[in-house]
């Protein structure tokens, strides 16, 4: 998933935090999962297109998916963000 990202210029940048188990509900069940948190660097702009493709390639029927935005970081960070990504 993170090759993709980077590879259609929906991400900048993402980071792979391996090592998590995730405990929840899904369909009246307690589950426990052994799972990999992707950090997605983009632009705000792109949020639908990224999400669509997540949902395309993404194994889970409600991958976790949120946004948040990004209300401070070094000028150089974000030129490179928006260098690296399409508008």
């Amino acid at each position: 998933m993170a090759g993709l990202l980077v590879s259609k210029r929906l991400a900048a940048c993402v980071q792979l935090l391996t090592g998590l188990e995730s405990h929840y509900r899904w369909k009246g069940m307690k589950e426990t999962s052994r799972e990999v948190l992707l950090l997605i660097k983009t632009r705000a702009s792109l949020y639908k297109k990224l999400e669509a493709a997540i949902l395309k390639n993404h194994p889970y029927e409600v991958p976790e998916i949120v946004c948040l935005p990004i209300t401070k970081g070094s000028r150089s960070y974000l030129d490179f963000i928006a260098a690296e990504t399409t508008s």
